[in-house]
């Protein structure tokens, strides 16, 4: 199967670095090695590499998940914070008329990323 090629803007990368870096020193903080901490999240050891390295071809699921495996925040906030910040979020949406807020398949749909 061939690699997806994927460009990213200048910041974006900056962002998967920073969170590669984080997840990796939290991983050796942990006295974890790839191998231990790829078993604890269910990837093959080289997702933990390219994680580590900031590739944007990891799903952004595995990325989260080893986030929160290794105790590092996103966004900012701990687990309880997220979980609070989603519930406002939602409320909020649900206040907004149907019109105004579509899916982003509704909004986005023939617009290629």
């Amino acid at each position: 199967m061939a690699k997806r090629m994927i460009t990213l803007t200048r910041p974006s990368a900056d962002a998967l670095a920073v969170l590669g870096q984080q997840l990796h020193e939290a991983r050796l903080d942990k006295g974890w090695t790839v191998i231990d901490t790829a078993g604890r999240l269910g990837v093959d050891p080289r997702t933990v590499r390219a994680i580590e390295h900031g590739s944007p071809t990891v799903t952004i699921g595995t990325v989260f998940n080893a986030a929160f495996l290794l105790g590092v925040n996103l966004f900012g906030l701990d687990s309880q914070a997220l979980a609070e910040a989603r519930r406002r979020g939602e409320d909020t949406l649900a206040l907004l008329p149907s019109r105004v807020r579509q899916t982003r398949r509704d909004r986005f749909d023939g617009i290629d990323f």
